[in-house]
């Protein structure tokens, strides 16, 4: 047992003393240890705007597979959108499982956003691991 920790007479109960301190940070409280470090993983940041694209682009790509539209031009139409936009965000469907996961998680890097998923990419697997998610 180390200084500060106590037993009550019948053995049964430890108390253990922990020096800590709360502070309010962005109007949350958050435990700061005694090395002046936070307690706990920083909360992820879902993008919204990523998540709706890549939601988007699996409901189009169903759209188009079960034979409702027959063309980029017909969807692009009903959907009242550029037919451009919708064939880059359609390229979503491509992501690695991985890479489409650590979005929905709020796990990707800073350096990978909607507009670097919009430009070109690469297609295999591997390659866009090594293009967007760090090593």
């Amino acid at each position: 047992m180390r200084a500060g920790d106590a037993t009550t007479d019948d053995g049964r109960t430890l108390t253990v003393r922990v020096p800590l301190t709360v502070r309010k940070r962005g109007g949350r409280k958050q435990v700061v240890t005694p090395d002046g470090a936070g307690w706990g993983q920083p909360r992820p940041r879902v993008d919204n705007t990523m998540v709706k694209a890549i939601a988007r682009a699996h409901r189009w790509k169903r759209l188009m597979e079960s034979g409702r539209f027959a063309s980029v031009t017909e969807l692009a139409e009903a959907e009242k959108i550029n037919q451009s936009y919708l064939c880059r965000v359609l390229r979503l469907t491509l992501l690695a499982p991985d890479i489409v996961e650590a979005i929905l998680d709020g796990r990707q890097p800073p350096r990978l956003s909607l507009a670097a998923l919009m430009g070109p990419f690469p297609l295999s697997w591997t390659e866009q691991y090594q293009a967007f998610l760090p090593s």
